[in-house]
């Protein structure tokens, strides 16, 4: 079967920066895939080149099958893209905004599909109001609706829930599930890692330009099987600061490889005569892998929200964001 998208040594530089350097790629149709990694790690960027925004230096790119340089307009028509950015017409009710979209595709009679992504998104209330009258939140329900209006098999969504609440972040997830369901690609960039982990069949994880991990979330979760100790205290013992994973203020995050050996750091921090403030313990999840995967050393850290985003502006956090993102798997509020 012709691959969803298909990135072959795909390769990008922006002055002296090297965004991408050498890609390689391939996403299976009905595959619900995740794109990983820090600020600047290149993910945008791949995606612009997809998107025809963006022209490699080296190497091809497809969307089924279609050249995204040499069949463009196939290529574009097989691929809607939710970026990162609001960037509306604030001239236009949010009806109309759909309907331009679909113009773009020449649909000239797409009313029905129309009111049933406004119906989904819960933007139906909203339908004839002004595009400058809605909030960030609202705004991003529409780009969200505009990636779909012309019904393509493949969907990119970079960053969907960036800045949304937490009732559009569990109606989207089951829209987006349907549409994975009903045979849809769908490729996720994420800062909100448990999304990933609950939604993704396979991630790709990129660093400077490059991809450093790409298997099932399964296969990744297992490879780096373990423990995670979360150790409130002013210290570490000193035969365990190689075992620091990363550091929250005066809390520690330590790996161990089995059980038993919580016994003997308990014992240390005895011998050592630290006081303990606080102290579970945590199954690796995607957080870990990714954390030891490509978190050593970025810039930006985590702290975009989640189980430790993948980037933007803080040191690398493991509590969940503020505003308290839902888990995908239950439509809950964690």
């Amino acid at each position: 079967m012709t691959p969803a998208v298909e990135v072959v040594h795909v390769a990008r530089r922006f002055g002296s920066v090297q965004a991408l350097a050498g890609i390689d790629l391939a996403v299976g149709q009905g595959e619900f895939f995740g794109l990983l990694g820090p600020n600047g790690a290149g993910k945008t960027t791949l995606i612009s080149v997809l998107a025809g925004l963006v022209r490699p230096d080296e190497g091809s790119a497809r969307i089924m099958g279609h050249d995204v340089t040499a069949g463009y307009r196939e290529a574009r028509r097989a691929l809607g893209v939710v970026p990162q950015e609001l960037v509306l017409d604030p001239f236009f009710t949010v009806r109309e905004t759909l309907a331009i979209q679909s113009g773009y595709f020449g649909l000239a009679n797409n009313d029905d599909w129309i009111d049933e992504i406004l119906h989904h998104l819960d933007l139906t209330a909203k339908a004839d109001a002004n595009m400058r009258s809605l909030s960030g939140g609202m705004k991003r329900r529409v780009l969200v609706g505009q990636a779909l209006v012309h019904r393509p098999p493949v969907i990119v969504l970079d960053e969907p829930t960036a800045g949304v609440d937490v009732e559009l972040r569990r109606h989207l997830w089951t829209f987006i599930r349907k549409l994975n369901a009903d045979g849809h690609t769908i490729i996720l960039t994420t800062h909100y890692l448990e999304e990933a982990e609950a939604l993704c069949g396979r991630i790709a994880m990129m660093k400077a330009g490059r991809i450093v991990a790409l298997d099932t979330t399964q296969n990744l979760l297992s490879r780096f099987a373990g423990l995670t100790v979360r150790l409130g205290a002013a210290r570490v013992p000193i035969a365990w600061e190689p075992r620091v994973l990363r550091r929250e203020g005066a809390v520690h995050f330590l790996g161990l490889d089995r059980y038993d050996e919580l016994e003997d750091l308990l014992r240390a921090l005895r011998v050592e005569g630290i006081a303990v403030d606080e102290l579970a313990l945590e199954e690796t999840d995607l957080e870990q892998v990714f954390l030891r995967l490509v978190g050593s050393g970025v810039g930006g850290g985590a702290g975009a929200g989640g189980r430790g985003g993948t980037g933007g502006g803080g040191a690398a956090s493991g509590a969940r964001s503020a505003v308290g993102a839902p888990d995908p798997r239950s439509g809950a509020t964690p």
